[in-house]
């Protein structure tokens, strides 16, 4: 008789793995009329630590442009290591690549605003990811 092992999922450490800044064009950009365009890059990796333990590291890369210039450029690392036990392959990859990403999203967008305007540039107020569509996407790139 094989006992099944009870789920458990939960948040062991949040932290900030890499951040930078760059503001190539200040103090002249500031004389520009603000029109910004922003553009966004995101990445979601993972690695097990052990039979419970794996990191899930979201990368946002924000660039924001005023009249085709380089204002700011914010590159963050916001990680987390979950503990997950009991769970099927299946169920363990979706945690890691859309309820993890979607728990630290808010960290980073945080940090992302933080950072944005102890640069005096407004915040970029990222809007929320939709991580279960990242995550297809991703499947489908991975098999064609």
């Amino acid at each position: 008789m094989s006992e099944e092992l009870e789920q458990n999922f939960s948040i062991a450490r949040i932290f900030t793995k890499d951040l930078s800044l760059e503001s190539p064009k200040v103090p002249q950009i500031f004389e520009k009329q603000w029109e910004p365009k922003l553009s966004l890059e995101v990445d979601v990796t993972n690695a097990q630590l052990s039979d419970t333990l794996y990191e899930v590291t979201l990368k946002l890369g924000v660039t924001v442009k005023t009249d085709d210039e380089v204002a700011f450029l914010i590159e963050i690392q916001q990680a987390g290591v979950f503990i997950l036990q009991g769970f099927d392959d299946a169920t363990v990859e979706h945690i890691l690549g859309s309820m993890c990403p979607n728990i630290l999203f808010p960290y980073a967008r945080e940090t992302i605003d933080s950072l944005a305007v102890k640069a005096t540039f407004p915040a970029p107020m990222l809007a929320p990811i939709n991580f279960d569509a990242f995550l297809e996407q991703r499947k489908k790139q991975k098999t064609s």
